[in-house]
């Protein structure tokens, strides 16, 4: 995966945001994408994502700092001259053109010739698969081709730099994870940068190679899913990202390696540190449902054990999803794969849990 360097595509340097003047929705941000990465901004509504998005764009200003492409400022450049495509959730695709006059616009404002224009008009809808609605108008298309168009017409003047914000919001879920997988393959394939921006984790997790978790202006996490998902280096991003289960309690011992917890229902469990400094702090412990077994046979040497009460057992098919109460915790999930010698619990039952005190994360509180 790319990194960052002295030659970043896209650089926010100490870029801030404030519409009214005392508050900041988008507080210091530093950030840098490589050229053909796929980065994603993910974040709660009013996290800041979509207006690092839309200064990007041109379509906002920024308070402070500068903003850079190709190592390049472009704070004052207007955005039809900043060379960017851009989709929306809404499509924005004119409603009196046809699908090809949709997509001669951009070419037409950048003085592309005539026999040029449709050329570039076929190539873009054969990407999307598309090619044969060029006569149709907007209303005599489904969302997921009106999407397919204005994604064709983001790629029609071959940007480098294309900006989607939450493009697949508004479709059914078969068809955003099929769009989701198209989007990224054709990123890929023609080798742009993408900055995209969603709050829906998952379509973060499938389609990124980075993903910037933001959180009341700022970037909490920015890493790669598995990193995200595996080691989030903070509670907010543990619990925003995929489900989580939190336990609360004190540092009673602590090394670079080991910490151990004290819960305030009285048990004592070892775990990662991460961001907590001394004994007597207060921390967040998280564990992934995943990485939790109730069957003896499976559970692994070293693991961890606690006491449980099942209090609703779901089979989900390829999994089951147990909630129990786990030290004082009615929402503790577990998630086991449905497999000939795993147990089906029943609400009411006693059952020991057990994890690897690698999986668990001792987090601020």
């Amino acid at each position: 995966m790319a990194t960052a360097n002295e030659n970043a595509f896209v650089k926010f340097d100490r870029v801030q945001k404030s519409y009214d003047g005392e508050t900041l929705v988008v507080k210091d941000l530093n950030l840098e994408l490589p050229k053909g990465e796929f980065l994603t901004m993910l974040g709660p509504s009013g996290s800041g994502k979509t207006t690092c998005l839309m200064m990007l764009a041109g379509f906002e200003t920024p308070t402070h700092g500068e903003i850079l492409l190709d190592g390049i400022s472009i704070n004052n450049i207007p955005p039809h001259k900043r060379g960017i495509g851009m989709v929306f959730q809404n499509y924005a695709l004119f409603p009196h053109m046809t699908v090809a006059e949709n997509l001669a616009f951009p070419l037409e404002v950048r003085n592309i010739s005539k026999s040029d224009r449709e050329a570039k008009i076929m190539r873009a809808l054969d990407m999307v698969e598309m090619g044969s609605f060029a006569s149709r108008r907007p209303a005599q298309l489904s969302g997921g081709q009106q999407q397919r168009i204005a994604l064709a017409r983001a790629l029609v003047f071959e940007p480098e730099l294309v900006l989607m914000d939450e493009p697949l919001g508004a479709l059914d879920k078969q068809l955003r994870e099929k769009m989701q997988f198209e989007i990224t393959n054709l990123a890929h394939a023609l080798g742009i940068t993408v900055v995209y921006v969603t709050h829906d984790q998952t379509e973060a997790l499938t389609m990124s190679d980075r993903v910037a978790v933001f959180n009341d202006g700022r970037i909490q996490q920015l890493a790669s899913p598995d990193q995200l998902y595996e080691e989030p280096e903070n509670s907010f991003v543990a619990q925003f990202i995929g489900e989580n289960n939190t336990l609360h309690g004190e540092i009673r011992e602590i090394n670079k390696k080991k910490a151990v917890v004290q819960l305030d229902s009285g048990q004592l469990i070892d775990c990662k540190p991460v961001n907590v400094n001394k004994v007597g702090d207060r921390t967040c412990v998280s564990i992934r449902p995943e990485r939790v077994e109730y069957n003896q046979k499976r559970m692994q040497k070293g693991a961890h054990t606690l006491k449980a009460e099942v209090l609703e057992f779901i089979y989900m098919g390829d999994l089951f999803r147990t909630r129990l109460r786990v030290a004082g915790n009615d929402e503790f999930i577990i998630k086991t794969r449905n497999a000939p010698d795993q147990t089906r619990l029943q609400p009411g039952q006693e059952i020991e849990i057990g994890w690897l005190p690698e999986d668990c994360r001792a987090l601020d509180a």
